[in-house]
C-alpha cells in the first residue's frame, strides 16, 4: 500500500542523516563525471530529471548549476581566444587541503578548451635529483609561452604546506622559501606572466564527510592516500601552515583569493566567474570555417580491413 502523499517526513537519525549526505554526495560526484562525458547540452537530460531521489527543488537547483556552468565555459572559450591573440600569458595556482575540490574545478575549467593552449601542471613529488636543485627549478620549466594558460594543480606552495607538515623540509628551508618566493614571483609578474592565486577553503566537518565519501565509493578510493589520511589526523598543523603561508605570501603583485568551497559547485562557479573578471578580454572574431569538398579519385579503392585486428564488438 502507498503512503499517502502528504504522510509526514520520519527525522532521520544522525547516522542515516551521514549516510543520507554521502549518497546525495556521491550521486553529485557522478553527476560530475555525466558532465564531462555528455555533449548534448539539453539540461533536462543532464540534471537526470527522472530520478527520485530529488526534490524539485533540488532538480532545479542542477538545472541551474549546469545552465551557469555552460554559460562560464562558453566565455572561458572566448578568452582562451583571446589569450591566443594577444599572446597573453597567464599562471593559475590551484591550492587547498586534501579533498577540497581544486581538481574538480579545473576539471572544470579546462574541459571544453584547447589543450594546447590551456594545459595543467600536477607534478609528483620531488625525485632525488630535484631535491637537489634551487627549489623553484622544476616548476620554471612548466610556464606559459605567449598565448598559453598553466593551471598548477598545486604548486611550489608544497613547501609552506604539506612540506612543512610533513617534516620533509626543515624550518630554515621554509623560511628561506618565505623570504625568496615574493622576489619569485615579482619576477614573473615582471616578465609578463599574470599570476592568480586561489586558496580553496573547506570546513573540518566537509573534509571528514569527503574523506567518507571517497571510502565509501569504490571508484574513488584511490584518492585517499596515506598522506591524505595523515592530513586529517593534522588538521590544526595544516591551518597554522595555511595561515602563515598566506600572511607572508599574499603581495600586490599576486595576491591570495580565498574560494569557501563547503559547496562544490558554487565554488565552481564563483572561481570560474571570478577567474574571467580578471582578464579584460574581448570575443575575437572567426573567419567562417567552410567545409571543403571530398576529393574522389576513380583510382583509388579502400581496403578492408583485416578482422584480427578489429576490436571485439562487445557492446
Amino acid at each position: 500500500m502507498s503512503e499517502p502523499l502528504n504522510a509526514p517526513e520520519i527525522p532521520l537519525s544522525a547516522d542515516d542523516a551521514l549516510m543520507d549526505r554521502i549518497h546525495r554526495d556521491l550521486i553529485d560526484g557522478y553527476d560530475e563525471e555525466l558532465e564531462l562525458e555528455f555533449e548534448d547540452r539539453t539540461v533536462a537530460a543532464l540534471t537526470g530529471d527522472t530520478s527520485p531521489d530529488f526534490t524539485l527543488e533540488s532538480r532545479e537547483t542542477r538545472r541551474h548549476y549546469f545552465r551557469e556552468l555552460f554559460r562560464l565555459q562558453g566565455e572561458l572559450v572566448k578568452l582562451q581566444d583571446w589569450v591566443v591573440a594577444s599572446g597573453h600569458k597567464v599562471v593559475i595556482l590551484f591550492e587547498g587541503r586534501d579533498a577540497a575540490g581544486k581538481g574538480g574545478v579545473i576539471k572544470r575549467i579546462t574541459q571544453r578548451l584547447n589543450p594546447r593552449v590551456c594545459r595543467v601542471a600536477a607534478l609528483p613529488a620531488p625525485n632525488n635529483r630535484e631535491r637537489t636543485q634551487w627549489y623553484f627549478q622544476r616548476y620554471v620549466s612548466h610556464l606559459p609561452a605567449a598565448g598559453e594558460m598553466v593551471l598548477f594543480d598545486r604548486s611550489w606552495y608544497n613547501r609552506a604546506g604539506v612540506e612543512r607538515v610533513m617534516g620533509f623540509c626543515s624550518e630554515d628551508d621554509v623560511e628561506a622559501f618565505f623570504r625568496d618566493v615574493p622576489e619569485f614571483e615579482k619576477m614573473l609578474v615582471r616578465s609578463g606572466i599574470q599570476l592568480i592565486k586561489y586558496w580553496f577553503s573547506i570546513s573540518d566537518d566537509e573534509q571528514n564527510l569527503r574523506f567518507l565519501g571517497r571510502i565509501h565509493d569504490p571508484l574513488k578510493q584511490w584518492k585517499l592516500s596515506p598522506m591524505d589520511l595523515e592530513s586529517r589526523r593534522r588538521w590544526e598543523d595544516y591551518t597554522r601552515a595555511k595561515e602563515a603561508m598566506l600572511a607572508r605570501t599574499h603581495i600586490d603583485d599576486a595576491p591570495w583569493w580565498i574560494v569557501p568551497a563547503d559547496d562544490k559547485k558554487k565554488a565552481r562557479l564563483n572561481c570560474i566567474h571570478h577567474l574571467l573578471a580578471q582578464m579584460d578580454y574581448r570575443e575575437i572574431e572567426r573567419a567562417p570555417v567552410v567545409l571543403p569538398p571530398r576529393e574522389r579519385h576513380d583510382d583509388y579503392v579502400r581496403q578492408p580491413v583485416p578482422q584480427e585486428i578489429l576490436v571485439p564488438q562487445v557492446y
